[in-house]
């Protein structure tokens, strides 16, 4: 048989003698550590300090502040409201009564005087519960600690990739303001650090086009979402000293899933000292 090692059981009676013969029983039985508590008040104060509690068997009939009240009160504390709560009690046998345990977080209850045997079928079925629960917990937080790591390790591949890259990369947000930029991207512009980060992409690139240009935020953005993606196109990056940089560009705009765009990719190679010609095609 299953001793329930480990597990932290409260019982709570005002009759010392109830304390003691359940206490005998569960003990002959289980190997669960027993707290006890002879009020409501006391049963409050013995789960708030003790913190590990895994069940309760409270009875209902006690003075001053009987087991719904006490139920009532433990629910409404976040360090005891998930402890499950079996009411004990010689009345509780119309549906009224019941209703009010189980409407005042009780998850089950027993008659006096106690069967034996009810009595620990009952624990052992909410150990065995709250055994399958912390298991699944147990996986669950593994699974996730595994996929925080793959996802760890795949941004730092991701990173590595991006910041060691010859190109220039810039990610900017769907109005125009770069967001982010890789090294390659800072050092062909002369910014140092993070001094691109919320500046238009306006102030540090312009295509060969004037009317492409003029129509930065307009036309060209909405030409990014329409298309996804433009590849090799011809165009000048701004650097701090004002310089101009030619550059062969590509631009991807990201979607959520309503199709509005989330950020837009632009990955430039430097074309300095490459010569460019309008007639590569033509013959003699």
């Amino acid at each position: 048989m299953n001793r329930y090692a480990g597990f932290k059981l409260l019982i709570v009676d005002d009759n010392q003698n109830n304390l003691y013969t359940l206490r005998s029983l569960i003990e002959k039985h289980m190997d669960v550590a027993i707290l006890e508590a002879t009020s409501g008040q006391q049963a409050i104060d013995v789960a708030l300090a003790d913190g590990d509690i895994d069940l309760i068997i409270l009875d209902v009939q006690m003075p001053e502040m009987d087991g719904f009240q006490t139920a009532s009160m433990l629910k409404i504390r976040k360090k005891t409201r998930d402890i499950p709560i079996i009411f004990l009690t010689a009345a509780f046998k119309s549906h009224e009564f019941q209703q009010k345990g189980f409407e005042v977080g009780g998850v089950d209850y027993l008659l006096k005087p106690i069967d034996d045997l009810l009595l620990l079928n009952k624990l052992s079925t909410y150990f065995r519960l709250i055994e399958k629960e912390r298991e699944l917990n147990r996986v669950l937080e593994e699974k996730v600690a595994e996929r925080t790591r793959e996802l760890a390790d795949a941004k730092r591949y991701l990173e590595n990739i991006i910041n060691t890259m010859g190109e220039a990369l810039l990610v900017l947000g769907p109005g125009g303001k770069i967001t982010q930029a890789n090294p390659a991207a800072r050092a062909m512009l002369g910014y140092a650090d993070d001094t691109l980060i919320g500046m238009a992409i306006g102030d540090v690139f312009e295509e060969d086009e004037a009317e492409q240009a003029n129509a930065f935020m307009g036309s060209w953005l909405e030409a990014v979402i329409r298309s996804g993606v433009i590849k090799d196109i011809a165009a000048r990056f701004i650097a701090a000293d004002q310089s101009q940089i030619p550059i062969l560009f590509s631009r991807t705009a990201m979607l959520d899933e309503r199709g509005k765009p989330v950020m837009i990719i632009l990955i430039a190679k430097d074309m300095t000292g490459y010569q460019r010609t309008d007639c590569d095609d033509a013959s003699d």
